[in-house]
């Protein structure tokens, strides 16, 4: 995953991408995992759905894009827009949540983000 952040074309969305790593590994106490070319992944949780639709995700992660940095939260827990009118600058997509740079948000939210999305998860979908 450090190659991956290496690869990151503009230094400045290189540097926020070693600040998100610091802060989602610290939060999260997992270690970073790549998922698929582009998504640096914390944790992981295995979902099936009514359909019989089942696989595994990371229960948050972040992606440096050439545009903006994705962050990559549970969706469906409602205290998450709560959060997000404190959280600063971005835009919200339905899984993503993106922003330009790390200095546009608050990053004490940040890392309520990322642990409300972990226990929602981990409840929502518990181990077996």
């Amino acid at each position: 995953m450090i190659a991956f952040i290496e690869e990151v074309d503009h230094p400045k969305k290189q540097e926020d991408a070693y600040r998100l790593l610091d802060i989602f590994t610290e939060t999260t106490g997992y270690e970073a995992k790549m998922w698929g070319p582009s998504i640096i992944g914390f944790g992981s949780y295995h979902y099936k759905y009514k359909t019989g639709h089942e696989g595994d995700a990371p229960l948050v992660g972040f992606s440096p894009r050439k545009a903006k940095i994705s962050l990559y939260f549970a969706t469906g827990d409602p205290g998450r827009e709560e959060l997000l009118e404190k959280f600063g600058k971005h835009k919200s997509g339905k899984a993503c949540v993106y922003i330009n740079k790390v200095d546009d948000i608050d990053e004490e939210v940040l890392k309520e983000l990322i642990l409300q999305s972990v226990t929602f998860l981990q409840r929502t979908f518990p181990e077996e």
